[in-house]
């Protein structure tokens, strides 16, 4: 495996849990429990590379989204990940798009340590006035963007579309904003399958998003998503090509 592959496969298979979606239809049921844990084991062509954590809490006034990835030692040796993405929602009430969600969306924070590459942005939403202020702290640099509608981080936005109704062969449209900038994209609603995990055999929806935003999402493989086929939706598998093989997060454990 060479530096180069070893760089893609981490980036990727972390970047898949925040990989978002949110779906432009303003009814929307609570699927997820608070407090949850989702836990996995990251792989690579069958070998065990890293693991993370997606978790839900409630803060009192606040409920908080995590996402944790951290690579195998037998990895850090040569390339060290340590990524923690937090998605902080207020307890509000609202009548449109977050109607019967766990709050509103204010707080992003990124922090990424993969290898030498360090990244800390924050994204802060003000979604009465639809303005978002987006700071680098690694230059110290902000910046406020104008929106045209209420919006998602990406990762609060991967758990409101846990609660929307999806149809095998219709298509959601997803509207997002992230790397400073509003995307529209697609998800496809492929299939039905049973899907065999280290927790048993699970009824799924099999969903794949089609990512349209810069990076490394951008001509470098499909995403494959699947949700168990039941109200929560939980994300038991997730799945991307690679140049040499494949990447999986396989749901192992945790408190659903």
């Amino acid at each position: 495996m060479t530096k180069q592959s070893r760089k893609y496969m981490f980036i990727i298979t972390l970047r898949i849990l925040s990989c978002l979606f949110l779906v432009n239809l303003s009814q929307n049921a609570l699927a997820f429990s608070i407090p949850e844990k989702l836990e996995y084991d990251l792989t690579w062509t069958g070998i065990k590379a890293g693991n993370a954590v997606l978790e839900v809490k409630d803060n009192g006034a606040h409920i908080e989204i995590i996402s944790r990835a951290n690579s195998a030692k037998w990895v850090s040796v040569f390339y060290h990940v340590e990524d923690v993405v937090t998605s902080t929602l207020k307890k509000e009430q609202d009548n449109g798009i977050f109607k019967g969600f766990a709050g509103i969306p204010y707080n992003y924070r990124l922090k990424l340590k993969e290898g030498k590459h360090v990244r800390d942005k924050e994204v802060m939403f003000d979604q009465k006035t639809k303005k978002i202020i987006y700071t680098n702290h690694i230059d110290k640099k902000s910046s406020e963007f104008n929106i045209n509608e209420e919006v998602f981080d990406p990762l609060s936005s991967f758990y409101y579309v846990r609660g929307i109704p999806l149809s095998v062969g219709q298509s959601v449209f997803v509207n997002v904003f992230d790397s400073k900038k509003m995307y529209n994209l697609e998800v496809q609603v492929l299939k039905k399958e049973s899907v065999e995990t280290p927790l048993g055999t699970f009824k799924t929806i099999l969903i794949k998003p089609v990512m349209k935003s810069e990076g490394i999402f951008k001509k470098k493989g499909d995403i494959f998503i699947w949700l168990s086929d039941d109200e929560k939706k939980i994300p038991v598998l997730l799945k991307t090509t690679a140049p040499v093989g494949s990447i999986k997060a396989t749901l192992v454990g945790g408190q659903f």
